[in-house]
């Protein structure tokens, strides 16, 4: 990552103890997804390669691919800002192609808002040169912890 830091010891140093979660998930290290910034309580962009396994009938990046690196940031994003958290909602607005000409996206996920029960995130897709190609917008409601 371009600032050095180990978003993967960061998790693990995180999460309470005795919570058997797999860092990273088998569905990021499958996408092949890797950090690139985090700045600490605010947002983390991750790069993922536009492979040709996630091409729909036109040759474009499937929207369900793009919507899975999209979830494969926010989430660890979620996990580094809050206690663990489980998706509730993920509404997406595609803007332009994900062409294969393109090797790579940026996924970036921010915080918007934070309540004792919730987290509210936005994230973005873009390419090299900078343009917004996907929008999204997530909540996440906060797990109960175990006492102890």
């Amino acid at each position: 990552m371009s600032d050095g830091t180990d978003i993967n010891a960061l998790l693990r140093a995180r999460l309470p103890t005795g919570v058997p979660l797999q860092i990273p998930p088998p569905c990021l290290t499958d996408m092949q997804g890797e950090p690139v910034a985090y700045v600490e309580g605010e947002s983390l962009a991750m790069r993922f390669p536009v492979l040709a396994r996630y091409q729909n009938p036109i040759g474009h990046m499937q929207g369900g691919f793009i919507v899975a690196a999209l979830d494969n940031t926010l989430g660890p994003f979620s996990y580094l800002i809050a206690p663990p958290s489980v998706t509730t909602s993920l509404n997406t607005q595609y803007l332009r192609p994900v062409t294969p000409e393109m090797p790579h996206i940026i996924c970036h996920a921010r915080l918007v808002e934070r309540t004792r029960t919730q987290l509210f995130l936005a994230g973005e897709v873009r390419d090299d040169a900078g343009r917004v190609l996907v929008m999204c917008q997530a909540a996440c409601q906060i797990l109960p912890q175990k006492a102890g």
